[in-house]
């Protein structure tokens, strides 16, 4: 199984080239790069790569392709990212036939929809799971113990506070689009 770098906890999330950029002049390994316009992405993957860095590209929000498996086989080949996000179960299923970091995207909503994740998460097993917001410790540990799956904590996360809560709780990381807290966790 593939598998994120222990030692970085926090994921800088980026939507542009200068976030792209300012990504490129830290020590961080992985950034999750939230969509762009499908002529964009080959192009920016391909300068993460060459300076080292690896790019979780969330499928989701990608301008341009219809977020299903064909889509993410195209993905997986032509774009060739370290892995993909995805809320979409046949999207991570495709991913991890490619061997690439399948990272499942959970919307914490309300009672019905966390039920109805865990049914999803047995039959998925992605490697992952990013749970949002990931400003709440309780359901980060209940997803974690349920789910036996490391937990990746995204949305709203403001502040160093979050970003301990979220990891005393036991997310083995964060997203964070918010560079201050990039610095922060150096």
């Amino acid at each position: 199984m593939p598998l994120l770098s222990l030692d970085q906890i926090v994921l800088p999330a980026v939507r542009k080239q200068k976030d792209v950029e300012a990504v490129i002049a830290t020590p961080y390994t992985y950034m999750v790069l939230l969509g762009g316009h499908l002529g964009q992405l080959k192009p920016i993957v391909d300068l993460a790569n060459q300076h080292g860095k690896k790019v979780l590209l969330h499928a989701d929000l990608i301008d341009g392709l219809k977020n299903d498996e064909y889509a993410a086989e195209f993905l997986c080949q032509s774009i060739r990212p370290s892995g993909l996000i995805s809320t979409r179960s046949t999207v991570i299923a495709r991913t991890k036939k490619n061997g690439l970091i399948a990272i499942q995207r959970l919307f914490l909503i309300d009672s019905d929809a966390i039920e109805h994740s865990y049914t999803l998460l047995e039959k998925t097993r992605p490697d992952y799971i990013e749970v949002l917001p990931g400003i709440m410790p309780d359901m980060i540990r209940e997803v974690k113990e349920r789910s036996g799956i490391p937990i990746i904590a995204g949305g709203l996360i403001r502040t160093p506070g979050d970003v301990s809560n979220a990891l005393a709780a036991g997310a083995s990381a964060i997203t964070t689009s918010r560079k201050e807290l990039w610095q922060n966790y150096r």
